[in-house]
């Protein structure tokens, strides 16, 4: 196997696990409702335990990347990640599950920028795009993985042990890591970080924000992928329940077509961006996203159309990972690690903030056909907002 080719499954490994950690919670939910006597709220706040982790993280990571490097950074981290997802298993209580929770998303925080920092020194142009958007694409097994495999094996050995087996699974990846990943390509000089103060650290995370041609980046990315999001992890299913009267089974199968849609969209990527450039495939993929929230908001619209529409918001929200590469390109070597985590606290602030905004929608109008539409309007607005941005702010 080529030196490419290993940091290609390292990295996919990470991923992949990042995902599983994320999306790990809701297959099992009744039975840690049950057996640590967690209600709604108290499982809701698990899931933004992990995230508000990854959140706080960003910027430290984003110095790290750029002072260790991404292989010794995600394995320090992954040897965070091995003992949280093992106390997920031993915990005793709802306040002990939070805790391992937020433990996990520290331990996860620099999976997927060490991606783009990796790809960024390995590869250039489309080819690095193509390497980004098959690694983001390996990581949506994760997500499957912590669907029916694992309501199967935790069905089978207990939800306590599905988890001390996720912690086993963490460790090995970790080990595939730290045998597989690299800096810097063969052949190449090492990169060595300069030595900055603590003032100077923060004096370039300032630089970073006052990057010229980032503000238009971080208007889309904002957005982009926080939109097909929040459809996919929370208002598709109730949509098709309260709309369309679908059964379990019936939400489950376009639920899980919109799920392979995100990793096909990522696939197809590099093709459309060599046929329409970088910038065009951006704003063409995105303005199809936007058209199909718009065409969702249309009142009586019938199942089978709005099925489609929902699984083409998912195919065509793969731009982001286009976004992330044009953002790294802004930031020298040196500082590139904190560029990329500032890109990406865009899309974790809007992932946070769009599910909130549509459930006030929904709250204002009920769950009816007219609070459903008013949501995919304020998906719409939010998204159209973004692509303004991205097309008229300066450019630097």
């Amino acid at each position: 196997m080529s030196p490419s080719a290993r940091l290609g499954v390292a990295l996919a490994g990470m991923t992949v696990v990042s995902q599983f950690h994320r999306a790990a919670v809701g297959v099992v939910a009744p039975e840690l409702a049950a057996d640590l006597g967690m209600g709604p709220g108290a499982l809701g706040a698990a899931n933004t335990a992990f995230f508000g982790a990854l959140l706080l993280a960003q910027i430290p990571v984003g110095v790290a990347l750029d002072r260790m490097g991404p292989r010794r950074l995600v394995l320090a981290l992954t040897a965070l990640a091995v003992p949280a997802a093992l106390l997920q298993a031993l915990a005793q209580d709802g306040g002990q599950f939070l805790a391992a929770r937020f433990l996990l998303g520290l331990g996860c925080a620099a999976s997927f920028m060490s991606v783009v920092v990796l790809a960024g020194r390995w590869h250039r142009g489309p080819a690095m795009t193509g390497a980004v958007a098959r690694i983001f694409a390996w990581s949506q097994l994760g997500i499957l993985a912590a669907g029916a495999p694992l309501a199967v094996v935790s069905g089978v050995i207990g939800w306590r042990g599905a988890y001390g087996a996720s912690a086993g699974l963490t460790l090995m990846l970790g080990l595939l890591w730290w045998r597989f990943a690299a800096d810097d390509p063969p052949g190449t000089a090492p990169r060595l970080a300069p030595r900055e103060t603590l003032a100077e650290v923060l004096a370039g995370q300032f630089q970073v924000w006052a990057t010229p041609g980032l503000p238009r980046i971080l208007a889309l990315h904002m957005v982009g992928y926080g939109v097909m999001a929040t459809l996919l992890a929370l208002w598709a299913g109730p949509y098709l329940n309260d709309v369309h009267g679908l059964d379990p089974a019936a939400r489950g199968a376009v639920l899980l077509a919109m799920g392979l849609a995100v990793p096909a969209g990522q696939l197809a990527l590099p093709l459309i961006e060599r046929r329409l450039g970088r910038e065009r495939t951006v704003l063409a993929m995105a303005g199809v996203a936007l058209v199909a929230l718009l065409a969702l908001a249309w009142p009586g619209l019938a199942l089978w159309p709005a099925a489609g529409l929902l699984v083409g918001v998912c195919f065509f929200s793969a731009y982001p990972i286009l976004l992330v590469t044009q953002g790294r390109g802004l930031f020298p070597e040196h500082r590139v690690g904190r560029g990329v985590t500032t890109v990406n606290l865009a899309q974790v602030l809007g992932s946070a903030l769009l599910p909130v905004l549509v459930g006030v929608a929904l709250d204002g109008f009920g769950l009816t056909p007219a609070g459903y539409r008013a949501g995919f309007l304020l998906l719409g607005a939010a998204l159209a907002a973004g692509m303004a941005g991205y097309r008229f702010l300066p450019r630097g």
